[in-house]
Protein backbone atom coordinates (compact mmCIF):
# COMPACT_ATOMS: atom_id res chain seq x y z
CA UNK A 1 0.00 0.00 0.00
CA UNK A 2 1.43 3.82 -0.72
CA UNK A 3 0.30 5.92 1.81
CA UNK A 4 1.14 8.86 -0.05
CA UNK A 5 2.67 9.02 -4.47
CA UNK A 6 3.86 12.25 -5.29
CA UNK A 7 3.24 13.55 -9.04
CA UNK A 8 5.17 16.05 -10.54
CA UNK A 9 3.53 16.83 -13.69
CA UNK A 10 -0.32 16.05 -13.64
CA UNK A 11 -0.68 14.47 -17.58
CA UNK A 12 -1.12 11.12 -19.02
CA UNK A 13 1.61 9.07 -18.00
CA UNK A 14 1.40 10.23 -14.52
CA UNK A 15 -2.20 10.65 -14.22
CA UNK A 16 -2.53 7.11 -15.79
CA UNK A 17 -0.12 6.19 -12.91
CA UNK A 18 -2.50 7.50 -10.39
CA UNK A 19 -5.71 5.87 -11.87
CA UNK A 20 -4.12 2.22 -12.28
CA UNK A 21 -2.95 2.60 -8.64
CA UNK A 22 -6.56 3.58 -7.20
CA UNK A 23 -8.15 1.11 -9.55
CA UNK A 24 -6.08 -1.26 -8.11
CA UNK A 25 -6.33 -0.14 -4.53
CA UNK A 26 -2.77 0.41 -3.89
CA UNK A 27 -2.94 4.31 -2.76
CA UNK A 28 -4.60 6.48 0.07
CA UNK A 29 -3.21 10.07 -1.06
CA UNK A 30 -1.78 11.31 -4.70
CA UNK A 31 -0.46 14.63 -4.16
CA UNK A 32 0.17 16.56 -7.33
CA UNK A 33 2.23 19.65 -8.84
CA UNK A 34 2.18 20.97 -12.39
CA UNK A 35 4.00 23.80 -13.58
CA UNK A 36 0.19 24.58 -15.44
CA UNK A 37 -1.91 25.59 -12.15
CA UNK A 38 -4.92 24.67 -15.18
CA UNK A 39 -3.63 20.78 -15.33
CA UNK A 40 -3.50 20.53 -11.16
CA UNK A 41 -6.93 21.69 -11.27
CA UNK A 42 -8.24 19.73 -13.84
CA UNK A 43 -6.64 16.70 -12.23
CA UNK A 44 -8.00 17.68 -9.11
CA UNK A 45 -11.54 17.25 -10.82
CA UNK A 46 -11.11 14.31 -12.73
CA UNK A 47 -10.19 12.86 -9.29
CA UNK A 48 -6.92 11.46 -10.81
CA UNK A 49 -4.89 13.55 -7.64
CA UNK A 50 -6.56 14.07 -4.18
CA UNK A 51 -4.19 17.04 -3.54
CA UNK A 52 -3.04 20.22 -6.03
CA UNK A 53 0.47 21.09 -4.44
CA UNK A 54 1.38 24.81 -4.71
CA UNK A 55 5.33 23.14 -5.49
CA UNK A 56 6.97 20.29 -6.40
CA UNK A 57 8.59 20.08 -2.65
CA UNK A 58 4.53 20.37 -1.14
CA UNK A 59 3.87 17.21 -3.26
CA UNK A 60 6.77 15.22 -2.40
CA UNK A 61 6.69 15.85 1.03
CA UNK A 62 5.80 13.05 3.05
CA UNK A 63 5.59 10.74 -0.37
CA UNK A 64 6.51 7.02 -0.35
CA UNK A 65 7.16 7.20 -3.78
CA UNK A 66 7.62 10.18 -6.19
CA UNK A 67 7.01 10.35 -9.69
CA UNK A 68 8.35 12.47 -12.18
CA UNK A 69 6.32 13.06 -15.03
CA UNK A 70 8.16 16.18 -16.95
CA UNK A 71 10.88 16.89 -19.80
CA UNK A 72 13.66 15.26 -19.65
CA UNK A 73 15.32 18.91 -19.44
CA UNK A 74 13.74 19.82 -16.49
CA UNK A 75 14.77 16.78 -14.76
CA UNK A 76 17.63 18.53 -12.90
CA UNK A 77 15.62 21.67 -11.98
CA UNK A 78 12.61 19.61 -10.94
CA UNK A 79 14.89 17.25 -8.47
CA UNK A 80 16.85 19.34 -7.22
CA UNK A 81 13.69 21.77 -5.86
CA UNK A 82 12.56 18.99 -4.38
CA UNK A 83 15.40 17.10 -2.66
CA UNK A 84 15.57 18.55 0.66
CA UNK A 85 11.53 16.74 1.17
CA UNK A 86 12.74 13.34 0.01
CA UNK A 87 12.26 10.78 2.71
CA UNK A 88 14.65 8.28 3.57
CA UNK A 89 13.05 5.71 2.13
CA UNK A 90 11.12 7.38 -0.49
CA UNK A 91 11.26 5.71 -4.21
CA UNK A 92 12.05 8.51 -6.88
CA UNK A 93 11.20 7.70 -10.41
CA UNK A 94 11.11 9.10 -13.90
CA UNK A 95 9.21 8.36 -16.87
CA UNK A 96 11.97 10.10 -19.43
CA UNK A 97 12.43 8.62 -23.02
CA UNK A 98 16.26 9.28 -22.42
CA UNK A 99 18.21 7.71 -19.82
CA UNK A 100 22.03 8.96 -20.05
CA UNK A 101 21.20 12.49 -19.81
CA UNK A 102 18.59 11.66 -16.70
CA UNK A 103 21.03 10.13 -14.98
CA UNK A 104 23.29 12.78 -14.89
CA UNK A 105 20.90 15.45 -13.96
CA UNK A 106 20.11 13.14 -11.32
CA UNK A 107 23.58 12.50 -10.04
CA UNK A 108 23.99 16.36 -10.26
CA UNK A 109 20.81 17.16 -8.29
CA UNK A 110 20.43 14.08 -6.05
CA UNK A 111 24.27 13.82 -4.79
CA UNK A 112 24.78 10.94 -2.37
CA UNK A 113 20.60 11.02 -2.74
CA UNK A 114 20.56 9.39 -5.66
CA UNK A 115 20.45 5.65 -4.10
CA UNK A 116 16.48 6.90 -3.70
CA UNK A 117 16.36 6.97 -7.77
CA UNK A 118 15.36 4.41 -10.01
CA UNK A 119 15.53 5.45 -13.71
CA UNK A 120 12.04 4.47 -15.44
CA UNK A 121 11.03 4.60 -19.13
CA UNK A 122 7.44 3.31 -19.68
CA UNK A 123 6.80 1.69 -23.28
CA UNK A 124 3.28 3.56 -23.63
CA UNK A 125 1.16 6.43 -24.68
CA UNK A 126 -1.26 8.18 -26.66
CA UNK A 127 -1.70 10.37 -29.31
CA UNK A 128 -3.55 13.18 -27.18
CA UNK A 129 -1.53 14.53 -23.94
CA UNK A 130 -2.97 16.15 -20.77
CA UNK A 131 -4.87 14.36 -18.14
CA UNK A 132 -8.00 14.34 -19.77
CA UNK A 133 -5.88 11.42 -21.48
CA UNK A 134 -5.05 9.63 -18.67
CA UNK A 135 -6.29 5.94 -18.68
CA UNK A 136 -5.89 3.31 -15.84
CA UNK A 137 -4.97 0.61 -18.21
CA UNK A 138 -2.29 2.90 -20.62
CA UNK A 139 0.74 0.42 -18.77
CA UNK A 140 -1.48 -2.94 -19.22
CA UNK A 141 0.83 -5.62 -20.79
CA UNK A 142 2.97 -2.86 -22.33
CA UNK A 143 7.14 -3.08 -21.44
CA UNK A 144 8.48 -0.57 -18.38
CA UNK A 145 12.69 -0.36 -18.87
CA UNK A 146 14.24 0.25 -15.56
CA UNK A 147 17.91 1.47 -15.66
CA UNK A 148 19.17 1.28 -12.35
CA UNK A 149 22.47 2.44 -11.41
CA UNK A 150 25.66 1.10 -9.53
CA UNK A 151 24.44 3.34 -6.61
CA UNK A 152 20.64 2.82 -6.55
CA UNK A 153 19.68 0.99 -3.90
CA UNK A 154 18.37 -2.58 -4.38
CA UNK A 155 15.00 -2.33 -2.17
CA UNK A 156 13.96 0.69 -4.25
CA UNK A 157 14.61 -1.02 -7.41
CA UNK A 158 12.41 -4.28 -6.22
CA UNK A 159 9.41 -1.74 -4.85
CA UNK A 160 9.96 -0.14 -8.66
CA UNK A 161 9.91 -3.82 -10.21
CA UNK A 162 6.57 -4.09 -8.20
CA UNK A 163 4.56 -0.85 -8.42
CA UNK A 164 4.73 -1.27 -12.35
CA UNK A 165 4.08 -4.57 -12.55
CA UNK A 166 0.91 -4.21 -10.01
CA UNK A 167 -0.22 -1.76 -12.90
CA UNK A 168 0.29 -4.40 -15.74
CA UNK A 169 3.55 -3.69 -17.28
CA UNK A 170 5.80 -5.92 -18.34
CA UNK A 171 9.50 -4.74 -16.54
CA UNK A 172 12.51 -5.41 -17.96
CA UNK A 173 16.32 -4.00 -17.17
CA UNK A 174 19.16 -2.38 -19.37
CA UNK A 175 22.06 -0.33 -18.72
CA UNK A 176 21.49 3.52 -20.01
CA UNK A 177 23.53 3.38 -22.27
CA UNK A 178 21.89 0.27 -24.36
CA UNK A 179 18.80 1.74 -23.19
CA UNK A 180 19.68 5.03 -25.00
CA UNK A 181 21.36 3.06 -28.11
CA UNK A 182 17.94 0.74 -28.69
CA UNK A 183 15.69 3.59 -28.72
CA UNK A 184 17.42 5.66 -30.81
CA UNK A 185 17.13 3.00 -33.04
CA UNK A 186 13.40 1.64 -32.69
CA UNK A 187 11.41 5.25 -31.72
CA UNK A 188 13.87 7.90 -31.89
CA UNK A 189 14.88 7.72 -35.60
CA UNK A 190 11.47 6.77 -36.85
CA UNK A 191 10.27 10.36 -35.58
CA UNK A 192 13.07 11.71 -37.10
CA UNK A 193 12.40 10.54 -40.18
CA UNK A 194 8.88 11.08 -40.14
CA UNK A 195 8.94 14.67 -39.69
CA UNK A 196 11.90 15.20 -41.77
CA UNK A 197 9.00 13.13 -44.43
CA UNK A 198 6.13 15.01 -43.71
CA UNK A 199 8.32 18.42 -43.95
CA UNK A 200 9.88 17.02 -47.54
CA UNK A 201 6.73 16.89 -49.37
CA UNK A 202 4.98 19.92 -48.18
CA UNK A 203 7.75 22.11 -49.09
CA UNK A 204 7.53 20.57 -52.95
CA UNK A 205 6.21 23.38 -54.93
CA UNK A 206 3.11 21.17 -55.58
CA UNK A 207 3.25 19.56 -51.57
CA UNK A 208 0.09 21.10 -50.67
CA UNK A 209 -1.67 19.24 -53.73
CA UNK A 210 -0.01 16.01 -53.41
CA UNK A 211 -0.79 15.75 -49.88
CA UNK A 212 -4.47 15.68 -50.80
CA UNK A 213 -4.34 12.87 -52.28
CA UNK A 214 -2.55 11.03 -49.32
CA UNK A 215 -4.10 7.82 -48.37
CA UNK A 216 -3.47 4.95 -45.72
CA UNK A 217 0.34 4.78 -45.94
CA UNK A 218 0.95 8.07 -45.94
CA UNK A 219 -1.78 8.07 -43.17
CA UNK A 220 0.52 5.12 -41.53
CA UNK A 221 4.17 6.28 -41.98
CA UNK A 222 3.20 9.99 -40.83
CA UNK A 223 0.97 9.45 -37.70
CA UNK A 224 4.47 9.81 -35.09
CA UNK A 225 4.88 13.19 -36.86
CA UNK A 226 2.36 14.26 -35.06
CA UNK A 227 4.16 14.26 -31.62
CA UNK A 228 4.48 17.35 -29.77
CA UNK A 229 7.39 19.50 -31.16
CA UNK A 230 9.25 20.75 -27.62
CA UNK A 231 9.22 16.99 -26.27
CA UNK A 232 10.64 15.56 -29.18
CA UNK A 233 13.55 18.61 -30.11
CA UNK A 234 14.71 17.43 -26.36
CA UNK A 235 14.50 14.16 -27.00
CA UNK A 236 16.29 14.35 -29.96
CA UNK A 237 19.17 16.52 -28.32
CA UNK A 238 19.28 14.67 -25.57
CA UNK A 239 19.88 11.43 -27.34
CA UNK A 240 21.95 13.57 -30.41
CA UNK A 241 24.78 10.47 -30.56
CA UNK A 242 22.86 8.11 -30.36
CA UNK A 243 20.26 9.09 -33.19
CA UNK A 244 22.87 10.36 -35.56
CA UNK A 245 24.47 7.02 -35.71
CA UNK A 246 20.78 5.45 -36.59
CA UNK A 247 20.63 8.09 -38.72
CA UNK A 248 24.27 6.87 -41.04
CA UNK A 249 22.86 3.49 -40.62
CA UNK A 250 20.00 4.18 -42.25
CA UNK A 251 21.42 6.07 -44.78
CA UNK A 252 23.76 3.27 -45.61
CA UNK A 253 20.75 0.83 -46.31
CA UNK A 254 18.83 3.60 -48.18
CA UNK A 255 22.05 4.53 -50.88
CA UNK A 256 22.08 0.44 -51.35
CA UNK A 257 18.61 0.63 -52.23
CA UNK A 258 18.71 3.81 -54.45
CA UNK A 259 22.25 2.21 -55.95
CA UNK A 260 20.05 -0.99 -57.15
CA UNK A 261 17.54 1.59 -58.87
CA UNK A 262 20.20 3.22 -60.35
CA UNK A 263 21.61 0.14 -62.15
CA UNK A 264 18.04 -0.91 -62.71
CA UNK A 265 18.93 -4.29 -61.03
CA UNK A 266 15.60 -5.62 -60.33
CA UNK A 267 16.91 -8.61 -58.13
CA UNK A 268 19.00 -6.33 -55.96
CA UNK A 269 16.27 -3.99 -55.35
CA UNK A 270 13.66 -7.68 -54.66
CA UNK A 271 16.26 -8.35 -52.28
CA UNK A 272 16.62 -5.37 -50.68
CA UNK A 273 12.72 -5.02 -50.51
CA UNK A 274 11.94 -8.75 -49.56
CA UNK A 275 14.65 -9.20 -46.40
CA UNK A 276 12.80 -6.13 -44.29
CA UNK A 277 9.35 -6.94 -45.66
CA UNK A 278 9.41 -10.52 -44.18
CA UNK A 279 10.73 -8.96 -40.63
CA UNK A 280 7.75 -6.82 -40.66
CA UNK A 281 5.89 -9.40 -41.37
CA UNK A 282 6.77 -11.90 -38.23
CA UNK A 283 7.33 -9.15 -36.05
CA UNK A 284 5.30 -8.31 -33.02
CA UNK A 285 5.43 -5.75 -30.45
CA UNK A 286 7.46 -6.61 -27.43
CA UNK A 287 8.50 -10.26 -28.54
CA UNK A 288 12.41 -11.13 -29.17
CA UNK A 289 13.58 -11.58 -32.51
CA UNK A 290 16.44 -12.35 -34.46
CA UNK A 291 18.46 -10.00 -36.28
CA UNK A 292 17.44 -9.63 -40.06
CA UNK A 293 20.27 -11.90 -42.14
CA UNK A 294 21.91 -10.10 -44.95
CA UNK A 295 23.91 -7.25 -45.43
CA UNK A 296 20.58 -4.69 -44.52
CA UNK A 297 20.96 -5.71 -41.11
CA UNK A 298 24.45 -4.80 -39.69
CA UNK A 299 25.68 -1.57 -39.07
CA UNK A 300 28.24 -0.27 -41.41
CA UNK A 301 31.75 0.61 -40.51
CA UNK A 302 30.68 4.52 -41.13
CA UNK A 303 28.01 4.43 -38.86
CA UNK A 304 29.72 2.63 -36.07
CA UNK A 305 32.51 5.23 -35.88
CA UNK A 306 30.10 8.20 -36.35
CA UNK A 307 28.76 6.14 -32.80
Amino acid sequence: MIERLGIIGCGLMGGSVALALRRAGLVRHVAGFSRSQASSRRALELGVIDEACASAADAVRGADIVLLSVPVASTFEVLASLRAELGPEALCMDVGSTKRDVVAAARAALGPDIAAFVPAHPIAGKERAGVDAADADLYRDRRVILTPLEETDPERTRRARAVWESVGAVVSDMSPEDHDRAFAAVSHLPHLLAFAYVASVARQPQGERMLQFAGPGFRDFTRIAGGEPAMWRDILLANRDEVLAQAASFRHVLGEIERAMLASDAQALMDQIAQPSALRSRWEMGAAMGALAGGAASRPAAADEAA
